[in-house]
C-alpha cells in the first residue's frame, strides 16, 4: 500500500476480506489457512513481511510468516511483554514504528532474519477483550505507517480472530483470562463515591460476541446501522428526559454532553467507513470501538479520557441494538440487593437501574471526574473504581461487601467477615445519626472557642449539604467543575446562573468562590493553544490555575463579570488559586476591579462589597506574606498541593505515601509560622484542603491557631464532635514544645494526648 489515501486503504482492506472469506470457507487445515492469510495481507499491503503470532500456553508463538525465515515458524516464541510483539499483546495496543530496533522493547531473534527490516507495525488480535495474538507487518525501508493503513490491519485482525477461533487455535479459558477463585478475596480500588453497600454480583451486560465479521451485502449492513442509530437516540432522549434527581445540577450538563455524542456525525461516519471496508455492522462498530479503546490508553488528559468512556458506553448500546441483544441487567430488573459490576459505565446506563435495589457499583476503570461518577453522587450510590480484573474475579450471584470509603470490596466473604461488615455498617449508621443530631449545635470547644466549619463544594447540588450538616457556609466553591463537565466553554450567562443559584441557596451564609483552576492535569479539550501538543512532565506544577487564567485573561474577565453580576446586592468573596508571587494577586485583583468599574459605569447592579483572598499552596508565597497580607481580606491554605510541594512527593505515588504526612513536624512548623504572620496582620486564615477533614489533623490545625476549616460535607459531623470535646487552651499549651523538639511521632503524640483528654477522635 504505497499510497495512503482513504480509497486505497479501503479497497485494500476489502480485497483482503474478500480473499480471507474464501480462505475461511476452504477445507484445509488451520496452518495452511494461516499461511495463505499472511500471503494475502502481504501482497495487498505491498509489505515484505507479514507475520501472525498466536498466544499458546502463555507464550506468543510465530505461527505463520511471509518474509521471515520459515524455519523460525513454531520455533520463535515471546512471552507477554517481551519484545514488540509481546508488548502489543500485553498492553492490547498498536505499535507503529519507523525504526523498530530503536524501540526499548525491541527483542532480537536471530533465527527470524528480521534485522533486514526497519519499519514495523503491529496490532493485537482480540477476542473477548483480550489479545490472543498479534498481526505484524514490516518493511525494509524506514517509514511510519499511515493511520488508515493501521485501521486496515485492525480490520483484518478482527477477521483473523474469527478464523483462528473457528480453527480451534484459541484456548478459550486462556482468552477469557479467568482468575476466579473459590474463597474470599479482598480487592482494592479508587474511591469515587463514598459509601458502604452489601449485595450480590450482577454484571451490567453480557458481552456481545460477534460471530460474523465479513459482510455479504454492504448496503444491508449500512441500513442496519442507520436503524440502530435511530433507536439508540430515541432511548437516550427518553432516559435523559425522565431522569429525576430532585433538584437541578451539573449532572444535567453531563447528560446533555452525553446526548451530544449520540448525535455526533463523525462517529457514524467512521462506522460507515468500516462497513465500506467489508465488515458487518457488528464488526464495524466493534472495530471503531477497539480504536477508541486504544486511543484511551494514549490519553493522559483525564477529562478527555472520560469523554471517550461516554463514547464507549454508546458504542456498547449501539452494538447491542444492532445485534438484537438488548437485554442489560437494568432491563431484566434487579431481584435483590445488588452490587453492579462493569468495565465502565455511562451516565445514562446508570439511570436505568432501580435505585432501591442498587447498593453499589464496582468498575474496572472510572475516575473522579467521570460523568458516571457525577451522576452516581447525585443518586447517592457508592462507587469504587479501577478494580483490576473484577469481572474475571467474581461470578454472577457472588456476595460482595463494598466499602468505597476505605477503597475496598470483599468478594465471597466468610460469615465472620459479613458479621464484621454489618457491625461496621451499623456503627456507621449510628454515628451518622449522632452527627445528624448535632447539626444545629455550634462547633464550640469545651473552653468556649468558636470554630468556623464550612464545606467544600463544586456542584449546584453540593449546596444542599449546608442544611444537612449545619455548616457555616461554603469555604471553597470550585468553579472549574462547571468547565470540566461541559462540552464547550460555559458562556457568561450560564456561569452567572450557577453562581446566583449557589448564593441563593446559601442565603445569608458566606460562599467563597475560587476562580477557575484548570490546566495541567485538568486540561480542557475545547481550549487550544500554542502548546496544546506538549505533554507536561509535572502537570500539578505546570501551566494551570492563575497562571493560565492570567494568560487567557478573556476567560477570567468572563468569569469575573459572571460572579459580579450573580452577587448583585450581596457580598462577593473571591479566592485566587496557585498564587506564588504578590504581582499575580495584584493582576487578578485589578482585572476583577476593572470589570466592576465597567459595570458601574453602565449603571448595572453589582455586589455591596468584594472580599479578595488567595490560596497559599505554593511554598514560595510564604516568603512574600509581609507584602501580600496587607492587600488580603482573607487567606486560605490549600494543604493538598502545599504538602506535596514541600516534600517534593507526589501524593498519588504509592511509594511516597508515607512521606505525604500532614502531621509531619515540617508541615506543622510551616503552617504555624504562616498562622502567626496572618494573625499579626489581622487577616483571617483558614484551611480548605483535605487535611482539615481528618479528625486528628483538624485537631492539630486548631492547636496551631487555625479557626476556620472548609472540608467535605461527610467530615463535618466527626470534626464537629472532636471540636465540642476539645480544650483548645490545653492543646495550645503543649504543641509548641512538641514542635520545638521536632518529634517524628507527632501522630502518636496527638493521639495519646487526645485519648487522655477524652477528645472524640475515633
Amino acid at each position: 500500500m504505497p499510497q495512503t489515501s482513504m480509497g486505497t486503504a479501503t479497497s485494500a482492506a476489502r480485497e483482503i476480506l474478500t480473499r480471507l472469506h474464501d480462505v475461511m470457507a476452504a477445507r484445509t487445515n488451520a496452518q495452511a489457512k494461516l499461511n495463505q492469510v499472511v500471503q494475502i495481507i502481504g501482497e495487498a499491503m505491498h509489505s515484505e513481511v507479514c507475520s501472525i503470532y498466536l498466544l499458546r500456553d502463555g507464550a506468543l508463538e510465530l505461527y505463520a510468516t511471509r518474509g521471515l525465515r520459515q524455519e523460525s515458524v513454531h520455533v520463535t516464541k515471546l512471552g507477554l511483554g517481551e519484545g514488540l510483539v509481546g508488548k502489543i499483546a500485553e498492553q492490547v495496543e498498536t505499535l507503529n514504528l519507523d525504526e523498530a530496533t530503536s524501540h526499548p522493547d525491541f527483542a532480537y531473534k536471530p533465527e527470524t532474519g528480521e534485522e533486514l527490516y526497519h519499519s514495523f507495525a503491529g496490532v493485537p488480535i482480540v477476542r473477548r477483550e483480550r489479545a490472543v495474538g498479534v498481526l505484524a507487518v514490516q518493511h525494509e525501508a524506514s517509514r511510519r505507517y499511515a493511520e488508515i493503513e493501521i485501521e486496515a490491519l485492525q480490520t483484518v485482525a478482527m477477521v483473523l480472530a474469527e478464523l483462528i477461533a473457528g480453527a480451534g487455535l484459541i484456548d478459550d479459558a486462556q482468552a477469557g483470562g479467568s482468575t476466579r477463585e473459590a474463597g474470599p478475596q479482598r480487592l482494592t480500588g479508587l474511591k469515587l463515591v463514598e459509601g458502604m453497600g452489601r449485595g450480590h454480583v450482577v454484571f451490567h451486560q453480557p458481552r456481545v460476541h460477534i460471530e460474523h465479521t465479513v459482510a455479504e451485502d454492504t448496503e444491508a449492513e449500512r441500513h442496519r446501522v442507520y436503524a440502530a442509530f435511530r433507536q439508540m437516540r430515541e432511548q437516550i432522549d427518553r432516559m435523559t428526559n425522565q431522569a429525576e434527581f430532585g433538584v437541578a445540577g451539573e449532572h444535567q450538563d453531563v447528560l446533555n454532553t452525553y446526548k451530544m455524542f449520540a448525535y455526533d456525525e463523525g462517529w457514524g461516519r467512521r462506522i460507515n467507513e468500516a462497513i465500506d471496508s467489508g465488515l458487518t455492522a457488528e464488526a464495524a462498530i466493534e472495530r471503531v470501538q477497539q480504536r477508541t479503546r486504544m486511543r484511551m490508553r494514549e490519553i493522559s488528559d483525564p477529562l478527555l479520557a472520560d469523554r471517550m468512556h461516554d463514547l464507549e458506553d454508546l458504542s456498547n448500546r449501539l452494538l447491542r441494538i444492532v445485534a438484537g441483544q438488548l437485554g442489560t441487567a437494568a432491563q431484566m430488573g434487579l431481584r435483590q440487593d445488588t452490587i453492579l459490576i462493569a468495565r465502565n459505565l455511562g451516565p445514562a446506563e446508570l439511570l436505568e437501574y432501580d435505585r432501591r435495589r442498587l447498593k453499589g457499583v464496582v468498575l474496572e476503570e472510572g475516575s473522579l471526574t467521570a460523568h458516571v461518577t457525577i451522576v452516581a453522587r447525585a443518586m447517592g450510590v457508592p462507587v469504587l473504581g479501577r478494580v483490576r480484573s473484577i469481572r474475571q474475579t467474581v461470578a454472577e450471584g457472588d456476595c460482595l461487601l463494598l466499602d468505597s470509603t476505605q477503597g475496598s470490596v470483599l468478594v465471597r466473604p466468610t460469615p465472620a467477615m459479613e458479621e464484621a461488615f454489618e457491625a461496621k455498617l451499623i456503627v456507621t449508621q449510628k454515628r451518622r445519626a449522632e452527627f445528624a443530631a448535632m447539626r444545629d449545635l455550634p462547633p464550640l470547644t469545651r473552653d468556649g472557642q468558636r470554630i468556623t466549619l464550612m464545606v467544600n463544594a463544586g456542584l449546584r447540588d453540593d449546596v444542599a449539604a449546608l442544611d444537612v450538616t449545619g455548616a457555616d457556609g461554603i469555604g471553597l466553591f470550585r468553579t472549574e467543575f462547571q468547565f470540566l463537565v461541559s462540552a464547550t466553554m460555559p458562556q457568561r450567562e450560564r456561569q452567572q446562573r450557577l453562581y446566583r443559584d449557589v448564593l441563593d441557596a446559601a442565603g445569608d451564609r458566606p460562599v467563597i468562590f475560587r476562580t477557575v483552576d484548570i490546566g495541567g492535569d485538568k486540561a480542557l479539550p475545547y481550549m487550544k493553544g500554542d502548546a496544546e501538543d506538549e505533554r507536561e512532565e509535572n502537570p500539578a506544577m505546570g501551566w494551570r490555575a492563575i497562571r493560565l487564567a492570567l494568560e487567557r485573561d478573556a476567560l477570567m474577565k468572563v468569569q469575573a463579570r459572571a460572579l459580579i453580576e450573580a452577587a448583585a446586592g450581596r457580598t462577593l468573596s473571591v479566592m485566587f488559586p496557585m498564587i506564588s508571587e504578590p504581582w499575580e494577586f495584584d493582576t487578578a485583583h485589578a482585572l476583577f476591579e476593572s470589570q466592576r468599574r465597567w459595570m458601574a459605569e453602565r449603571s448595572r447592579p453589582g455586589p455591596l462589597a468584594i472580599r479578595y483572598g488567595t490560596m497559599l499552596e505554593v511554598p514560595a508565597l510564604a516568603e512574600m506574606l509581609d507584602l501580600l497580607l496587607p492587600k488580603l481580606d482573607f487567606l486560605s491554605i490549600g494543604t493538598n498541593d502545599l504538602t506535596q510541594f514541600l516534600f517534593a512527593a507526589d501524593r498519588a505515588h504509592p511509594k511516597l505515601a508515607e512521606r505525604y504526612d500532614w502531621l509531619s513536624p515540617a508541615i506543622l512548623r510551616f503552617l504555624g509560622r504562616v498562622v502567626r504572620q496572618a494573625n499579626a496582620a489581622g487577616v483571617p486564615i483558614g484551611v480548605c484542603g483535605e487535611m482539615g477533614g481528618r479528625v486528628l489533623e483538624a485537631m492539630a490545625l486548631i492547636g496551631l491557631g487555625i479557626e476556620r476549616l472548609s472540608i467535605t460535607p461527610a467530615a463535618i459531623g466527626p470534626v464537629k464532635a472532636m471540636i465540642r470535646s476539645l480544650d483548645v487552651a490545653a492543646l495550645r499549651a503543649v504543641m509548641p514544645a512538641w514542635l520545638a523538639e521536632g518529634r517524628a511521632d507527632m501522630r502518636a503524640c496527638l493521639t495519646e494526648w487526645a485519648t487522655a483528654q477524652g477528645v472524640a477522635i475515633g
